[in-house]
């Protein structure tokens, strides 16, 4: 397992009972998660005194009850890099914190590489790699199909310092993007995608992960440069096993770049039990 282990200002308290009781700062929230089969061990504690608490709800979906008033965002930081943190009505808060493990990979990829690198974020969510390629020096392309969270991205690179850095944030389906680069002839040194199991674009376009991933990852070498730097997947598509990453990266890199592959879950240590909460797969490519 990859194990996001060195945050300060993020970590998983306990488990147990579907949930998870995390602190995000200096607020405690608790969140359901469906990999926690197993049951809390001791529910008092900072378990009853969560600030935020997400309830699923029988028919689907859920909402927040909060213990009191909490600030509408905060800031979080890893290392040099900060994030707005706001829980949304889908329980999420706009990070995922087990992806720190990637950032610092990422960084130590782009700053050794010893040339410009051009990152390509695809699926970029609120814009945790992007920010972590441009603070190591890339120029870096964030594309995502939400306006809100493209903004959010930008929002979080002002934050981190990075206003000012070469990111060209872009609100559209990425296959549509990725084709249209093609044809302009533009190329990417690193590809980042984390695709979700399924999703909408903004014109009303349909992602089924298992349909699309492939010719998606294939179209995707396309526009990669002649000495590309790295490319990586993640997935929380439940079920989804690290191997099937792996053969889809060793079909479509590994037989033209030759290079490196490395697959595996990704996770998040536990404090109260000392055991890794797994928290999806990722697929690296690299070359050698």
């Amino acid at each position: 397992m990859y194990l996001a282990d060195k945050w300060t200002d993020y970590e998983v308290i306990d488990t147990g009972g579907g949930e998870k009781l995390e602190r995000w700062g200096s607020y405690i929230l608790r969140r359901p998660d469906p990999q926690i089969i197993w049951p809390i061990a001791n529910e008092s504690g900072l378990w009853k005194q969560a600030d935020g608490h997400y309830h699923r709800s029988s028919s689907g979906g859920g909402q927040w009850e909060f213990k009191k008033n909490l600030p509408e965002r905060w800031t979080i930081s890893y290392g040099d890099l900060s994030f707005h943190i706001h829980p949304t009505n889908f329980k999420h808060t706009g990070l995922f914190p087990e992806q720190a493990v990637n950032w610092s990979w990422m960084m130590d990829k782009i700053k050794s590489a010893g040339r410009p690198i051009r990152v390509l974020n695809l699926f970029a969510y609120s814009g945790g790699a992007t920010i972590a390629a441009a603070a190591a020096g890339a120029e870096v392309v964030h594309v995502d199909a939400a306006k809100g969270m493209v903004q959010w991205a930008k929002e979080n690179a002002e934050l981190s310092g990075l206003k000012d850095h070469p990111i060209r944030y872009i609100t559209d389906d990425v296959f549509k993007f990725v084709q249209r680069e093609q044809r302009r002839g533009r190329q990417y040194d690193a590809i980042i995608m984390d695709p979700p199991s399924y999703g909408r674009g903004p014109k009303g376009e349909t992602w089924k992960l298992e349909e699309n991933l492939y010719p998606f990852l294939e179209f995707c070498t396309t526009i990669l440069s002649d000495n590309p730097l790295f490319l990586l997947i993640n997935s929380y598509t439940t079920g989804l096993s690290p191997s099937v990453l792996h053969n889809l990266l060793h079909m479509t890199m590994h037989g033209k770049y030759g290079g490196m592959i490395n697959c595996g879950e990704i996770g998040l240590p536990i404090t109260a039990s000392g055991l890794n909460l797994p928290c999806g797969i990722l697929g690296r490519w690299e070359s050698k």
